[in-house]
């Protein structure tokens, strides 16, 4: 009997695993929410562009065209380089859009079936020949629910979007006092450049969060308002920001994204000899992260506006928490239509926020949360079987976990818990 392939999103891995699946003589079937493919990049703020250059994020079989000439391109020439490589290899045919699926589940021959997939160590069959997934999926525009079988499941739903991370607030101290608007950047994000800029203009606004979607909003907000309406944003945990791709006229990727500096990052499971290798090339990473952290304090007005990160620069790319800043982004801060704040707690009121360490409150109309996204529990999410999603979804237990979480990502992550100011 063919196996059926089901194939959930529609994004760069989706479609990478589409064209696998039918290169292998399958006819798979991809569900995408959306109505185009692209993932994450059907929905991007308006400034962000990519972060590593063109030649590392690409197509091996599909070069990016000639006409797309920047080293970092915009957004929309992304979607349309991701969009052309659906099209070029045909795979569009393959996609249902507008298509959400809700839940997948197992149906294996025995009820003990599914507890032998966490001993599985990926050189063996995970089931039996005679188990299925059934796949419960809305088809939004004719707001109809469908049940779809298939052998094979290909999960390409992403950690970045979908499930925001949202602070929880004791009764009292969250958003429900709050008299103005309170969304997440992903809200924002799925705005088109209009409505984007009719609802930022003219408010007092306060961005929460210290990653890439933080300074983005907060740039697009300064340029929409300048400093008759500054865009505030608090950061609790601050990371390496770098002001441009070429520093000292050398691509900056080739510098730190190579072997090499890999060699000097002790990693998880390493063996005696990395971790020998890395422990002797510690003098030489402590001295690279110095000068880069030299530089940076030099070229950016850092401990004017109380910006230094208390961790290393190599502990931050190690982690993968630096990001490029907008051209000019401290040129809005110098001239105040951005205001920096550090603080570890915060709670909402009528008129906005209460800072830690502040007497009045911070006014505010609207307030963006760019604290990220809940991966894990997303994937959970689409399991209906709790047992299989405690499986798959990489808890303590699992031998197979799907999103292993490292010690730096969990020192990293900004999750807004216990308190209603006291997020980390």
């Amino acid at each position: 009997m063919e196996k059926r392939v089901a194939i959930i999103g529609a994004g760069l891995s989706g479609l990478l695993a589409c064209k696998c699946a039918v290169s292998k003589g399958f006819k798979p079937i991809v569900f995408e929410a959306k109505d185009q493919v692209g993932g994450l990049w059907t929905q991007t703020i308006e400034s962000t562009k990519l972060q590593i250059a063109k030649p590392y994020y690409q197509f091996s079989d599909f070069p990016w065209p000639d006409s797309v000439k920047d080293m970092f391109p915009h957004n929309s020439q992304l979607l349309e380089y991701i969009q052309s490589y659906a099209q070029h290899f045909h795979l569009l045919q393959y996609v249902k859009f507008n298509s959400e699926v809700v839940s997948i589940d197992y149906v294996g021959e025995c009820e003990d079936e599914i507890q032998s997939y966490e001993l599985w160590g990926g050189d063996g069959k995970a089931f039996g020949s005679k188990g299925k997934w059934n796949l419960k999926v809305h088809h939004t525009k004719e707001d109809s629910t469908k049940v779809y079988e298939a052998e094979f499941v290909i999960l390409c739903i992403g950690r970045f979007s979908g499930l925001a991370d949202i602070p929880e607030f004791p009764e009292g101290h969250g958003p429900e006092v709050f008299s103005g608007k309170v969304i997440h950047s992903m809200d924002y994000s799925a705005m088109d450049n209009a409505s984007a800029a009719n609802f930022i203009k003219g408010k007092n606004i306060v961005v929460i969060g210290s990653g890439k979607s933080a300074v983005d909003i907060a740039f697009e907000c300064a340029q929409e308002n300048g400093i008759g309406k500054p865009c505030t944003v608090i950061q609790r945990t601050i990371h390496w920001m770098l002001p441009d791709a070429e520093p000292w006229g050398v691509n900056f990727g080739y510098l730190f994204f190579n072997r090499f500096w890999e060699l000097m990052v002790h990693k998880p499971g390493e063996g005696l000899f990395q971790n020998i290798l890395a422990f002797l090339l510690t003098p030489m990473r402590w001295g690279l992260s110095k000068f880069v952290e030299s530089y940076l304090r030099w070229k950016l007005p850092l401990k004017k506006y109380g910006m230094i990160p208390k961790c290393s620069f190599v502990d931050d790319i190690s982690s993968c928490t630096i990001f490029f800043l907008p051209d000019k982004f401290f040129d809005e801060v110098e001239e105040g239509s951005i205001v920096l704040k550090k603080s570890n707690r915060f709670s909402f009121c009528k008129e906005g926020l209460l800072v830690d360490g502040e007497v009045d409150p911070l006014k505010a109309d609207i307030v963006i949360f760019a604290t990220g996204y809940r991966g894990d529990q997303k994937l959970k999410n689409i399991f209906a079987s709790p047992n299989f999603a405690n499986i798959i979804a990489g808890t303590p237990t699992s031998s197979v976990p799907l999103y292993s979480t490292s010690s730096s990502t969990l020192v990293n992550k900004e999750i807004y818990t216990g308190k209603a100011s006291d997020y980390k």
